[in-house]
């Protein structure tokens, strides 16, 4: 890290293009009367990270960017929530609220969407098709088969073949 001083304060105007006024506090002890003194200075500073009013930055100093500028916004350390329109926290627990209530729901619609496009993937798939056509061809022949079994005219044409096959070993 370089030794450039370095400062930490809260951004309290950013009407400028890319430049925002940083106001530094700082508490010391006044050496004859040893009491606490806060104090605060202003400083202007260079801002490419988009920084708004409120948020806590590092600023550090540079080479003179302007007749007024000398220092650049390093990194933005705290963001500054805000909520326009909202007097009290009551409001903003109900904001809160409502915003997780519709994020479920949003879940939920995704969820029956993927859900949705299984369904339709699992009924397209040529796989389903040929597996319920080989099931069927199963199905007939084993109905044929049943059908064979059960006959007497098969069993007479087995009687007579297989004596057909015991008199050709015998001669």
């Amino acid at each position: 890290m370089n030794k450039r001083r370095r400062l930490t304060g809260v951004v309290k105007s950013n009407k400028m293009t890319k430049t925002v006024i940083v106001e530094v506090s700082r508490t010391y002890q006044h050496p004859l009367y040893h009491k606490v003194v806060r104090s605060t200075k202003a400083y202007k500073a260079h801002d490419e990270l988009g920084s708004n009013v409120g948020d806590e930055v590092v600023i550090v100093e540079s080479a003179p960017i302007s007749a007024t500028v000398r220092w650049v916004v390093e990194k933005i350390v705290k963001v500054e929530i805000r909520h326009e329109g909202i007097e009290s926290t009551s409001e903003v627990i109900e904001e809160v609220g409502e915003l997780i209530e519709a994020e479920a729901a949003v879940e939920e619609v995704e969820e029956l969407i993927e859900a949705e496009a299984a369904v339709e993937e699992v009924e397209e798939s040529t796989e389903t098709e040929e597996v319920a056509e080989e099931v069927e061809e199963l199905t007939e022949t084993e109905a044929v088969a049943e059908e064979v079994e059960g006959s007497t005219e098969t069993e007479a044409v087995a009687e007579e073949v297989e004596a057909e096959l015991e008199e050709e070993e015998a001669a």
